[in-house]
C-alpha cells in the first residue's frame, strides 16, 4: 500500500514528506494506523547520527488502531486500540526469562541495522528498500511492527496522551515505580526535569513519596514541576553544594531515592551524592559511551547504598502501559499538559527545530494527529 511518511533522506537535514510504499505484515506482524505521534528527542539523535541508514521512516512513539494481523499474532485482534513500544521482548532469552522484559536483546541487531526482526524491511522508497526506524516508524500514516510492539490500552484512552506513553512517560514512571520502588511517605530527588524527568516526578507522586525534591537548572521548569508532585524545588546552578541543600530538606540525612535523567556523569555523582545510607540512585539518562561516573571511595561499604541503571524504566509494557492510560483516565496522572502543541505530519519540521531552542518548552512532546 502507498503511504504517506516523513523520511529521512540525509543526516541533520529535514525530513521529507514523501510516498512510501509500505508491504503486508508478516506472520508476527501487525499492521497499524496510526492517529498519533510524538516527537522525542531520540528522532532527533537518529538525525543527528552517522550510523543512521537511510532513507529512514523515523518516529517511535505512536498510537492507532490494528488494522490487520499476521496469522500467528495473539496479543492484538483487527480493530485494537493500541500504544506501540520501541522495545519488543522475545519471551524466552534468559532475560526474558527471569522477568527483565526491557533487557531483552532480541530487538537490538534489527533496531540497528534499520529492519524489522527478520532482518527485512516492509518499506520501499522509489522502488528500493527504506527503513524502520526502533521497529516502528510512526511518522507515517500506517506501519508495519513486531506483534510484541503492540499493547491494547483501556477503553476510551485518546490517542494523543496514549502515543506520548510508549517512551518518555512510560521511562520516567518505570525508573520511579519499577526501578527505584519508591516507598509510600519517602523522600525522592529527581534530576533533570524534561520530558522524563517530570515523569519520574508523576511516578513517585503515585507511589506515594511525600518529599519530591525537583532539581534542574531552568526555573520555568522547575516551577512547573510543582504541577506533578514536587513539593521542593532547587536551581543546580545557583547552590554551590547540592547534596547539602538536600540533606538540609531531610533531616540531615539525604533523600531516600535519586533518579538521575540528564545523561550527565557529574550531575550522576551528585545525585548519587546526595541520598542517605541505604538508598537507591537510579539512573535513566544516557551517559556518553567515553564519561567516567566518578564517585568517593572512602566508606563505599559502609553506606549500603544502590547505584544502578534503568533502561526504559524497567517497565513491561504489556502491564505498565495499561496502567498509566488507566491512571490517566481516572485523573490520577497528567498527560495532557505534557502536550506541547498539536501538528500535521507537514509541519514536523517545526518540532525538530524547536530542539535547537533553548527557550523552548522542553517538558513534553509535539503530537503529530493524522485523520481519524
Amino acid at each position: 500500500m502507498k503511504i504517506k511518511a516523513a523520511v529521512m533522506t540525509a543526516v541533520g537535514k529535514p525530513l521529507e514528506i514523501r510516498e512510501v510504499e509500505l508491504d503486508k505484515p508478516k506472520s508476527n506482524e501487525v499492521l497499524v494506523k496510526i492517529l498519533a505521534t510524538a516527537i522525542c528527542h531520540s528522532d532527533l539523535n537518529t538525525l543527528n547520527d552517522e550510523t543512521t541508514p537511510i532513507p529512514q521512516v523515523l518516529g517511535h512513539e505512536g498510537a492507532g488502531i490494528v488494522v490487520e494481523t499476521g496469522e500467528s499474532v495473539k496479543t492484538c485482534k483487527k480493530g485494537d486500540f493500541v500504544t506501540l513500544s520501541w522495545v519488543p521482548y522475545c519471551g524466552t532469552c534468559a532475560f526474558c526469562r527471569a522477568g527483565k522484559v526491557n533487557l531483552c536483546e532480541s530487538a537490538f541487531g534489527p533496531m540497528f541495522g534499520g529492519t524489522l526482526m527478520d532482518g527485512t524491511s516492509r518499506l520501499h522508497l522509489d522502488g528500493k528498500p527504506a527503513y524502520h526506524m526502533s521497529l516502528l516508524s510512526t511518522f507515517a500514516e500506517y506501519t508495519v511492527v513486531p506483534e510484541m510492539s503492540c499493547i491494547p490500552m483501556p477503553e476510551g484512552m485518546p490517542a494523543a496522551p496514549a502515543c506520548m506513553i510508549g517512551c518518555g512517560v512510560a521511562t520516567g514512571y518505570g525508573a520511579a515505580v519499577c526501578a527505584a520502588q519508591v516507598r509510600p511517605a519517602s523522600s525522592v530527588a529527581v534530576f533533570g526535569i524534561g520530558g522524563v524527568g517530570i515523569n519520574a516526578i508523576q511516578g513517585s507522586r503515585v507511589c506515594g513519596a511525600s518529599q519530591i525534591i525537583a532539581c534542574d537548572i531552568k526555573d520555568d521548569n522547575l516551577e512547573l514541576s510543582k504541577k506533578y508532585g514536587a513539593t521542593h524545588t532547587i536551581n543546580t546552578k545557583n547552590v554551590a553544594d547540592v547534596p547539602q541543600a538536600i540533606r538540609d530538606l531531610t533531616e540531615g540525612l539525604g533523600v531516600e531515592y535519586a533518579i538521575d535523567c540528564t545523561g550527565n556523569t557529574k550531575v550522576g555523582a551528585m545525585a548519587f551524592m546526595s541520598t542517605r545510607k541505604g538508598a537507591t540512585t537510579v539512573v535513566i539518562g544516557a551517559y556518553p559511551a567515553d564519561g567516567k561516573l566518578e564517585l568517593p571511595a572512602g566508606g563505599f561499604h559502609r553506606y549500603g547504598r544502590i547505584l544502578r541503571g534503568s533502561f526504559y524504566g524497567d517497565v513491561n509494557p504489556f502491564q505498565d502501559f495499561p496502567r498509566i492510560g488507566q491512571l490517566y483516565l481516572d485523573g490520577k496522572y497528567d498527560l495532557d499538559s505534557l502536550l506541547i502543541k498539536k501538528i500535521k505530519l507537514e509541519d514536523i519540521n517545526e518540532a525538530f527545530d524547536a530542539f535547537h531552542d533553548p527557550n523552548a518548552k522542553n517538558m513534553g512532546r509535539y503530537v503529530i494527529e493524522f485523520d481519524k
